[in-house]
């Protein structure tokens, strides 16, 4: 595998590009296939060919970070530079989790689309444009890692997201719900304040890194509603009473403030979808 995401050689199908971006276990040999999907994106509209193969249950990922429960990763206390790194490295766990997340909706729901009378074109164009965006955000912060003096997998790190992925592998309005409409928007909520702390340690550089991940996560928790909208829309259905319907069923937490709101509205989200006891 690693030789093959190497070569300058593009799949010949969309659907081929994601499942390799999806196959590749190092951080390295992933990002390289993202920047060979990006180009296909550019070149190509074959959606998938015969021999395609689907998504993998559980993408490929490199032997470290150390994946542990969610209580016993490391606590991240702002007035160290090990602390702050700490905090840099969870923040890069989620976006190479986020690649994975973008390139299987891809791969795994881009079928279905044109049964519902969508553009399975435009549905693997987005995605693939918010899997490039995740790929540029874990570079950025692998590079502010490596300024700090660590590496990614440095910190050990939980698995919650892609979890939360597995959990909807069978229901793309339930994944479009918890991956970008809950989890990915509390990082919404939640970056404002990292980004006023690291600022108030004087770590500007990765203050700046974070404002610019906070803008563009804005435009792909929009391209979450805009596919779910879409799709109850096609199916019939009403989106906020689906929405809650499906938190209900596949999201175990609670929405809890502080919101975005300004961040939240940018991005489609009325309160009603977040606010609702």
């Amino acid at each position: 595998m690693g030789d093959a995401i190497g070569q300058n050689i593009a799949p010949a199908s969309l659907q081929a590009c994601a499942v390799r971006v999806l196959l590749a276990a190092g951080a390295d040999e992933k990002t390289t296939a993202v920047d060979h999907a990006e180009s296909a994106i550019k070149t190509s509209t074959v959606i998938s060919e015969p021999n395609d193969q689907g998504p993998p249950r559980r993408p490929g990922r490199p032997a470290r970070p150390l994946l542990v429960d969610p209580t016993k990763t490391p606590r991240r206390s702002f007035g160290s530079v090990e602390g702050r790194a700490s905090l840099i490295h969870a923040i890069g766990h989620i976006e190479f989790n986020a690649i994975n997340l973008a390139f299987d909706m891809a791969a795994r729901f881009g079928g279905e689309i044109g049964d519902l009378g969508l553009d399975p074109y435009q549905f693997y164009r987005d995605w693939f444009s918010v899997g490039v965006d995740e790929a540029r955000h874990f570079r950025m912060i692998a590079g502010r890692l490596e300024a700090l003096g660590y590496q990614y997998g440095d910190f050990a790190a939980h698995n919650g997201l892609w979890d939360a992925a597995e959990d909807t592998g069978e229901s793309w309005l339930a994944r479009l719900v918890v991956a970008p409409l809950i989890l990915e928007a509390r990082g919404l909520d939640v970056t404002p304040m990292m980004i006023k702390r690291l600022e108030a340690q004087a770590d500007t550089h990765s203050a700046e890194i974070l404002a610019v991940i906070l803008q563009e996560e804005v435009a792909h928790v929009a391209c979450g509603k805009l596919w779910f909208d879409q799709v109850c829309g096609a199916k019939g259905l009403d989106p906020l009473e689906t929405f809650h319907g499906l938190k209900q069923d596949y999201f175990k937490g609670r929405q809890k403030p502080p919101f975005n709101h300004d961040a939240r509205q940018r991005a489609g989200l009325e309160p009603a979808y977040y606010e609702r006891k």
